[in-house]
């Protein structure tokens, strides 16, 4: 299938388990290319970004790592035909809509506009790309809605602390010591900030419904 085809049928939820399964090298290729674009873009106005974040780097890394976390907490589910390398594809392939990120609104709106903004970019991109990992999982691991909800809202609990810890660990400082100048982004981190408290509530809940999806899955 053509490849720009396969990526417009999966970020529109139309992808089949076939096709996850037919994925190559060429449709990792095009992913991480994509991932190592939008994560430049992601910090180019970004002036307290480190240097691997600049360079796109810190995403790339990024994905690799969420991928083998994903692929490794279904292993005990013992999915037919998971693989690290269909997993990591197709997070790479979710990266596309984070462009979003990129666009400079501060540039021609007013600091609150701005913000108000970058925060609708971010429900929309982290809406957007929860919903395609939740499709994913549902049709191609087949489990049970409660597994495939675990198994879905764990990562986005690593997503979000990851985030935190590339992200707000200069900011939050910052902003409660009243040092820092305004930033489009403030509203976007103090949102990631909610978040990261919600994700550390929810962790002990989903670790005891993730043991007993395992214990329920092996004994069936």
């Amino acid at each position: 299938m053509n490849l720009f085809k396969t990526i417009i049928r999966l970020l529109s939820f139309k992808l089949t388990r076939e096709e996850m399964l037919n994925f190559n090298k060429t449709h990792f290729i095009a992913g991480l290319i994509g991932t190592w674009i939008v994560g430049m873009g992601r910090y180019w106005d970004d002036g307290g970004a480190s240097l691997l974040q600049h360079l796109g780097l810190g995403s790339v890394i990024y994905i690799f790592v969420l991928a083998a976390f994903i692929w490794v907490i279904l292993i005990p589910f013992r999915v037919k035909n998971w693989s690290y390398f269909t997993v990591l594809t197709f997070i790479s392939l979710t990266s596309f809509p984070a462009i979003f990120y990129a666009i400079p609104v501060e540039r021609f709106f007013s600091m609150p506009s701005a913000n108000a903004m970058n925060v609708w970019f971010l429900a929309i991109v982290a809406t957007w790309r929860l919903s395609l990992l939740y499709y994913f999982l549902k049709h191609f691991t087949r489990l049970s809605i409660g597994n495939i909800l675990t198994v879905t809202l764990m990562p986005i609990c690593l997503i979000i602390s990851t985030l935190t810890v590339l992200n707000l660990h200069r900011v939050v400082f910052a902003i409660m010591g009243g040092v820092r100048n305004p930033s489009p982004h403030d509203a976007s981190y103090m949102i990631l900030m909610l978040l990261t408290g919600l994700s550390m509530i929810l962790t002990v809940p989903l670790l005891i419904a993730y043991g007993v999806g395992i214990h329920r899955r092996q004994k069936n």
